[in-house]
């Protein structure tokens, strides 16, 4: 049975930690972030690479953080270990992320199931990659981009909504697959939609989401 059933463990006392990642002379920054099951929440804000406070009641659950610099470059992982293990009693595991606003950053988020809220218009991003499970996810995009990027959201069962920056030229692709989609502030072209600021010399925003069951709202007012 050892060999073919999952373990069942028992929850502990809930354990709080706060990590950083000091700023470097890397000049462009990835950052990857898995979350197995959960609430994460990310803003900008920080002075270094990364300021986080993590709260998690399963020991396993303990978040791994890695950091590498290869020069010019900064590649800087955040990931809950994978298990097999079935908890019993009620589970917590919340990561209450800030980034840095200065650095061009590659952010990828997966998220297996959970609540994801991502203030994210303050960053200089350069691309966003997201791919949730079972669950909610808020991104918020709204301020000034300093420059082009793609953002790719992939969803499973749950809603997705995103907000839209005004001061930026608007590209928007969503398919679904149950759910209903919701497009504010963005007229429809054929099979996407699109703002006044498309095809400007101002920065531009290409959006591109694919849902599973749950809704879709695309917001740019």
């Amino acid at each position: 049975c050892l060999t073919r059933c999952n373990v069942r463990v028992a929850t502990g006392p809930t354990e709080h930690e706060s990590r950083s990642i000091e700023r470097d002379a890397a000049k462009t920054l990835r950052t990857e972030l898995r979350m197995g099951a959960g609430t994460l929440r990310v803003s900008g804000g920080s002075p270094n690479w990364m300021q986080g406070d993590f709260t998690y009641n399963v020991p396993s659950w303990k978040p791994n953080i890695r950091y590498t610099n290869s020069g010019d470059h900064g590649d800087l992982t955040v990931e809950q270990p994978a298990s097999s293990e079935s908890h019993l009693g009620s589970t917590t595991n919340e990561w209450e992320l800030r980034l840095n606003n200065e650095i061009p950053t590659d952010l990828t988020a997966h998220v297996g199931a959970g609540e994801a809220r991502l203030d994210l218009g303050s960053l200089s991003l350069r691309s966003l990659d997201i791919e949730m499970g079972a669950g909610e996810l808020r991104l918020d995009l709204r301020g000034n981009p300093k420059r082009d990027y793609e953002v790719r959201i992939r969803g499973g069962a749950g809603e997705a909504t995103v907000y839209l920056p005004r001061d930026a030229g608007v590209y928007a692709k969503a398919t679904g697959g149950l759910g209903e989609i919701t497009v504010r502030g963005l007229r429809a072209e054929g099979d996407h939609w699109v703002n006044d600021a498309y095809g400007t010399p101002k920065v531009q925003l290409r959006l591109d989401v694919q849902g599973g069951v749950g809704a879709i709202n695309l917001i740019a007012e």
